[in-house]
């Protein structure tokens, strides 16, 4: 199969790479597209490396599937002309994803949303993927009223700049709190307007008018297209934290009608995707430093909420590279393709 990766020099897209290997495509034709200052640069695809081409000369070249992780600017400008050149594009940023005519995808929960006549197709946000994913079926079985959701989101969410920033901050040993200061005094870009080492800030994304956020939107939007119920309420609050290997969320769930904790915990355990690791006596949780490199969606912390009837509290971990991004996208092309 010819696949186009656009976007391949970037974090997101060197693990999108990555993944491609490790699920038996290493021997595909695989064409790595960038932007214009890293045309003519050299990559590693396994044993073998890729030479960087534009983008005009990826759509020419009519690849069965074109997977982007470019940001949206470029996802707006060349989808399109992939998707007139006959390519599915599989899109993993926010350009598409609330088009009502483009399906918003996690394989395991609605790939039968994707349609014959569908060219571009959209890779929900890396901390709607998890979430979802794991209270997917409880939805069906109980369904679902209310969430109230607070993530702790990986720096890798925001890029190589801010992974950057967090090395020369600890390379530096920030220790005081005149962060005005520190950001004066910082020889290097800063990712954030704050430090992020030794700290964490309630802010992922733009703030918005009502004073949320655009990523708390994602949320709220995105929760709603995927488990296909518009009256579902969404309460979100993102923060970012020093952290590398994944996204945590903690997740409050009230039901519509009343359930069974024994029963709850058995969906959760067999659903695709989804790994229970949940026990409290042997301090058994998930944490971002196990799914580090890993594609599944780790929950923990399961309990009822005495406070409120019919509620469930879980907590939800995952590398938001690999399954937030870069793994989702290529289980969508794989269930396309037959070839899983």
């Amino acid at each position: 199969m010819k696949i186009a990766i656009v976007g391949a020099t970037g974090l997101v897209g060197s693990v999108m790479l990555q993944v491609l290997y490790e699920r038996g495509f290493a021997n595909d034709e695989i064409i790595a597209a960038a932007s214009e200052r890293s045309i003519g640069k050299v990559i590693k695809y396994g044993n073998r490396q890729l030479t960087v081409t534009s983008v005009e000369e990826a759509v020419k070249a009519a690849p069965r599937f074109a997977i982007f992780s470019a940001g949206a600017a470029a996802s707006r400008q060349y989808a399109p002309a992939f998707a007139a050149a006959g390519t599915t594009v599989i899109d993993n940023s926010s350009a598409w994803r609330m088009d009502p005519g483009v399906p918003l995808v996690v394989p395991e929960i609605n790939i039968d949303s994707v349609q014959s006549g569908h060219r571009i197709i959209a890779n929900p946000n890396c901390s709607t993927i998890q979430m979802v994913l794991a209270i997917s079926r409880l939805h069906t079985a109980f369904g679902i009223r209310r969430i109230v959701v607070s993530t702790y989101q990986s720096i890798t969410g925001t890029g190589v700049k801010a992974i950057r920033q967090l090395e020369a901050e600890e390379a530096i040993g920030v220790g005081h709190n005149d962060a005005q200061q520190l950001i004066a005094d910082t020889p290097h870009p800063m990712a954030y307007p704050y430090p992020i080492y030794r700290n964490l800030f309630p802010h992922g994304g733009d703030f918005l008018d009502d004073g949320s956020t655009t990523e708390e939107k994602k949320l709220v939007d995105e929760t709603r297209k995927i488990l296909g119920d518009d009256s579902i309420l969404v309460c979100p609050t993102v923060a970012r934290v020093p952290v590398v290997g994944g996204h945590s969320e903690s997740v409050n769930v009230e039901f519509r009608r009343e359930y069974d904790i024994d029963e709850a915990r058995r969906i959760i355990a067999t659903t695709p995707g989804v790994v229970l690791y949940d026990d409290p006596s042997r301090n058994h949780y998930p944490m971002p430093i196990m799914a580090e490199g890993r594609d599944e969606v780790f929950v923990g912390r399961v309990r009822r909420d005495n406070s409120q009837p019919n509620s469930l509290n879980l907590w939800v971990v995952a590398d938001n590279l690999r399954k937030g991004a870069a793994t989702n996208a290529i289980q969508i092309m794989q269930a396309l393709s037959g070839n899983q």
